[in-house]
C-alpha cells in the first residue's frame, strides 16, 4: 500500500512528531517509518497502523 509522501510529512510536523516517536506510537519500526517517508509501499497492516496515529489522509486510494 502507498502512503501520500506529502500528507506524511504534512501529518509529522503538524502533530510534532519525528520518525522515532511516530514509529514508538504507531508500533513499527523505524527502519519502516524511514522507508515509507521516502517513497516505499507498505503492508496493509503498517498503513493501517502509521494513519491509525496521522490520520487516513496518508493513506493513496487505490485504483
Amino acid at each position: 500500500m502507498r502512503i501520500n509522501r506529502e500528507q506524511f510529512a504534512a501529518a509529522l510536523v503538524r502533530l510534532d512528531l519525528n520518525g522515532n516517536k511516530l514509529a514508538e506510537r504507531a508500533g513499527v519500526s523505524r527502519g519502516t517509518v524511514t522507508a515509507v517517508k521516502t517513497g516505499k509501499s507498505c503492508s496493509r497492516e503498517t498503513a493501517e497502523k502509521l494513519a491509525a496515529v496521522l490520520g487516513p489522509c496518508i493513506l493513496e486510494q487505490e485504483a
